[in-house]
């Protein structure tokens, strides 16, 4: 029994494994960079709805039930992923220095972005959609404390997991865009 030990650990180790495909969020790329009042934001963790937060990839079935797609997860967590794929976005669309939280500089940032997702659903009608609110504070006066409502669809051809990561990109930086022209007023 105690020789046959180490074979049973090795064959459990390999039972936890998976093959399951993982998709990054594909964020297509800001087209100009908007000058903005603040030179600094922080982007604090964007809040997802559970289905959302959790690591499989899940889509809306005609019964409007929401299923995982079968060998297919986020390649990283949702929560990080999207927190820094829209900061990237925010930082390469305006003429402000914008990072994840937390904040990596001594001085703090002039203003801080906070995003509730509330829905993040790949439809069966072939939209992607993304429901939700955003917050900009500025603890300093630097900008107007400013709360805004977003409804954001983008296309969906199909509801491969390629598709949804190419959808959730597209109504990420058109979240994104948003934001930069509420920044801009």
């Amino acid at each position: 029994m105690i020789r046959s030990l180490p074979l049973i650990i090795v064959l459990l180790l390999a039972a936890c494994g998976t093959d399951d495909a993982r998709y990054v969020l594909a964020t297509p790329a800001p087209a100009a960079k908007a000058r903005v009042a603040i030179a600094t934001l922080e982007v604090r963790d964007v809040t997802l709805p559970a289905y959302a937060a959790a690591s499989e990839i899940v889509v809306e079935e005609d019964d409007g039930a929401l299923h995982r797609v079968k060998n297919a997860v986020w390649a990283d967590d949702p929560v990080h992923g999207v927190t820094g794929a829209l900061a990237r976005l925010l930082d390469e669309a305006t003429t402000a220095a914008v990072a994840a939280e937390p904040w990596p500089l001594q001085d703090p940032a002039q203003a801080r972005l906070e995003v509730r997702i509330d829905d993040m659903i790949a439809r069966a009608d072939g939209r992607f959609e993304m429901t939700g609110q955003f917050a900009l504070t500025s603890p300093d006066g630097v900008i107007r404390d400013r709360l805004q409502r977003f409804d954001i669809t983008a296309p969906l051809p199909d509801r491969a997991p390629g598709s949804v990561a190419k959808a959730a990109g597209t109504a990420l930086s058109d979240l994104a865009g948003q934001i930069v022209q509420r920044l801009r007023r």
